[in-house]
């Protein structure tokens, strides 16, 4: 865990050019325009953006270059994008089109050298892992690892892909739970200690985010650097200033 200020990022999950947001990954409603989602989020005060293209690998197609291009030109803050990528030119491209940062998942798992590669050739601090999970029918305190946007089940354990990619040089992990994504009912925070005890590089704690106290309360235990959010940004049900506000008042260190 760092002792950096803490981050907001919100994320827009872009399906055929367009922001979606579903809940436990389903049921997609139309959320608008990503360029003019990801301007209202740079000029109100979030710290990063994560833009993932849902359906690219699903539909074994190329992530949104376009989309990258045009959110890029209207922003200032930090670009992660996902979805789709699937070599070293994609990571390339990507980063040339305004990316700053990569997101890996479904591509780092069919292919793990992908992650040792691309922090390599383009640094570890470009290359994050996404990784999304589900807890154990059976076994309390286990969750396995999901690809192609939580449609496939690889039955890996997520402890030890968590050290897998550390070792290979991820330079962060962006950590979903489907049990609780778009619930708004709070993160996983059983997951997020597990791998906080595992690795040192920053934790993005994501799929759960409802009220304000849910995303004080992973910085409060000191298990995530960063809480990504979707729905209560986009349906406004909280604004990043009064989320910073609120963090700040309980002594949370936040930019604000």
């Amino acid at each position: 865990m760092s002792n950096f200020a803490k981050r907001i990022i919100p994320c827009l999950d872009i399906d055929n050019g367009k922001v979606v947001k579903g809940v436990n990954f389903v049921g997609l409603k139309d959320m608008g325009s990503p360029s003019e989602m990801a301007k209202k989020y740079n000029d109100g005060g979030a710290d990063e953006l994560v833009l993932l293209d849902i359906s690219a690998t699903h539909q074994n197609r190329n992530t949104m270059i376009d989309v990258v291009t045009s959110v890029a030109k209207v922003t200032f803050i930090p670009l992660t994008v996902g979805g789709g990528i699937k070599n070293l030119q994609d990571i390339s491209q990507l980063l040339c089109a305004g990316a700053d940062k990569i997101s890996l998942n479904s591509a780092a798992v069919k292919n793990p050298n992908l992650i040792t590669d691309g922090a390599k050739k383009f640094g570890t601090q470009c290359i994050v892992v996404a990784i999304d999970i589900k807890k154990h029918p059976q076994k309390p305190n286990k969750w396995e690892v999901y690809v192609q946007g939580g449609r496939e089940n690889t039955h890996k354990d997520m402890c030890e892909w968590v050290k897998e990619v550390y070792d290979r040089g991820a330079g962060e992990i962006l950590l979903t739970s489907m049990d609780t994504d778009g619930t708004q009912s709070g993160y996983d925070t059983n997951a997020l200690q597990t791998i906080n005890l595992l690795t040192d590089i920053p934790i993005i704690a994501s799929g759960g985010a409802g009220q304000k106290k849910h995303i004080l309360e992973i910085f409060k235990l000191e298990i995530a650097d960063a809480a990504l959010a979707a729905s209560i940004f986009h349906f406004e049900s909280i604004s990043i200033g009064d989320l910073k506000n609120y963090l700040h008042r309980h002594h949370i260190p936040i930019r604000l």
